[in-house]
């Protein structure tokens, strides 16, 4: 049976600058608008009023964008803000503001391996309606029917080697069976520690000083998908 392959996202099949330069900048410039027209709709209000009780039940709309402004300024990884981030990008996706640059070798690679009858899953912070966001609408187009399964931090934290045993449990393989792709050190060491291999990405678009010899603390090194071998990794 061929390796699960399960890749993060930002500075991996994506550059960090996507979600710091544009994501961020459009859900803070979006919101006040997006709260205005569609706060009264019983999902997003949901999500409004949990911020309002959890912050000494503000009474004025206007308040709780400001409260949610402030966290994407902090990157705060708050349940109701990603929520809410999700429908305001799902909408500038949708009248094509942006969309979503993936690395062309990337793209490639995922491809042929989805041909060749990999199973391909998505372990990312972000959540998973975000994710599927921007898979969806990719400047490659939609890639989403190349993934199986996506995976937030629902699951666990990223640097917590559980977190990579309970996807692999979901995924109804043994961890040794998955192959974590990662531009981060310390969620490859805890996914190794859960058992599965690993892939250092090491993109010079994102990290211009090389990472080798220890700075890989032992995890294969590559700078481009087209470099991996899924099976000889």
């Amino acid at each position: 049976m061929k390796p699960v392959i399960l890749t993060d996202i930002e500075g991996t099949t994506s550059s960090i600058s996507f979600v710091k330069d544009v994501l961020f900048p459009y859900a803070r410039q979006a919101l006040p608008g997006f709260v205005r027209a569609r706060g009264s709709e019983p999902q997003v209000r949901h999500w409004l009023d949990q911020v309002a009780m959890e912050n000494g039940g503000m009474c004025q709309d206007s308040m709780i964008v400001e409260t949610l402004q402030g966290w994407i300024d902090q990157d705060r990884k708050h349940t109701a803000l990603k929520a809410l981030q999700g429908m305001v990008w799902e909408a500038g996706y949708r009248s094509r503001d942006f969309t979503a640059p993936v690395y062309p070798d990337a793209v490639e690679a995922l491809r042929r391996w989805d041909e060749a009858g990999y199973t391909l899953a998505v372990y990312s912070s972000g959540s998973v309606p975000a994710q599927r966001l921007l898979f969806g609408n990719s400047d490659a187009g939609d890639l989403l029917p190349l993934f199986h399964a996506f995976f937030d931090t629902a699951v666990g934290h990223k640097r917590e080697a559980d977190s990579y045993r309970g996807i692999a449990r979901s995924l109804g393989r043994e961890p040794a069976d998955v192959l974590f792709l990662s531009d981060v050190v310390e969620e490859l060491d805890a996914a190794r520690d859960a058992g599965m291999r690993t892939v250092l990405v090491d993109r010079r678009d994102d990290y211009p000083q090389p990472r080798t010899g220890a700075a890989t603390n032992g995890h294969a090194r590559v700078e481009r998908f087209t470099d991996i071998d899924p099976v000889a990794t």
